[in-house]
């Protein structure tokens, strides 16, 4: 048996110089106080851009003292406006390209002019950060894409668990309510039996269009099954509510789509329940979604309450 030998290359490990030197060369870059070498290491740490843009907000602050910092940016259908500070007269604008891409612009603002020496250093804490920034966009994009719908390109059910989720968090903290709403089209399958996938799919679109233009700003919508909507409501009670699912029965049924010899109509009902202390966000669907079996069961195209526990 012959054994193979390659002379001068020594293994991990064998040279203590070697690990000497890797020890020095971490322990440099841990406790490095140049403020350029800082930014890189802390927006190495993280794909979340509203903890980059924190990073970069603290570690500028250092090197140039500001007012406000303020980046906005625009990822699909969320426009993303994070600001840190209060702001002054003076400020530098910067638009945010890399190979020819956009990600976004930051405002630096405060009460004195600023140097040109100050405004180098912004420009080189850019370009550091530059990448990390990018990086940070196009990870938030494709997690916007994993919640998003394909059909109606609104959130889907998976963005309406975290949303649920994070409502009953603040709900339960912050003791304010959050409602629910959940819709349901009605006879949707004889509309796909009778017309065809693509009259459905279009119909399920304008739906979707006709719910988003009856919610308010402050409101979410979603879609979570087949012909299911869902919008959750901040700072909103039953009452609040049923003016809004009103608002978007009536907006549901004013659709019309074009089948050649006719127009198609649809109607919608809806199940609506108030999130109740201490209830999970499987508690809390399930009283809607009873809701909305009424609804159904009384004939369809109306409203229903949820029944509270307790």
């Amino acid at each position: 048996m012959s054994r193979k030998h390659t002379p001068g290359i020594a293994k991990i490990g064998e040279d203590p110089n070697q690990l000497a030197n890797i020890r020095q060369a971490t322990a440099e870059w841990q406790n490095n106080t140049n403020p350029f070498a800082t930014l890189a290491c802390r927006l190495a740490t993280t794909l979340v851009l509203e903890e980059q843009i924190a990073l970069f907000t603290e570690t500028l602050q250092v090197l140039v003292p500001f007012d406000q910092l303020t980046y906005r940016h625009q990822i699909g259908k969320q426009e993303m406006i994070l600001r840190h500070g209060m702001g002054g007269p003076h400020r530098c604008e910067y638009r945010l390209t890399l190979q020819g891409e956009s990600y976004g612009a930051m405002t630096i603002s405060r009460r004195q002019r600023f140097a040109e020496e100050e405004l180098t250093a912004i420009e080189q804490m850019l370009a550091v950060a530059i990448s990390h920034i990018r990086n940070a966009c196009q990870y938030a994009a494709i997690e916007q894409t994993a919640l998003t719908d394909a059909l109606t390109a609104i959130p889907n059910k998976r963005a309406l668990d975290e949303a649920l989720t994070k409502a009953c968090s603040i709900a339960e903290r912050h003791c304010e309510d959050y409602t629910l709403i959940l819709c349901d089209l009605d006879h949707f399958k004889q509309v796909n039996d009778n017309h065809g996938h693509i009259i459905g799919d279009h119909l399920l679109r304008a739906c979707a269009k006709a719910i988003e233009l009856a919610v308010r700003n402050s409101d979410a919508l979603f879609r979570f099954g087949g012909e299911e909507f869902a919008v959750v409501l901040p700072h909103t009670s039953e009452r609040d509510a049923q003016i809004v699912a009103e608002r978007i029965r009536e907006r549901v049924a004013e659709i019309k789509v074009n089948c050649g010899e006719s127009d198609l109509a649809v109607t919608i009902s809806a199940g609506i329940a108030t999130r109740q202390r201490a209830e999970t966000p499987e508690q809390w669907t399930a009283r809607a979604d009873e809701a909305l079996y009424r609804a159904k069961k009384a004939g369809r195209n109306r409203t229903r309450i949820a029944n509270r526990i307790g």
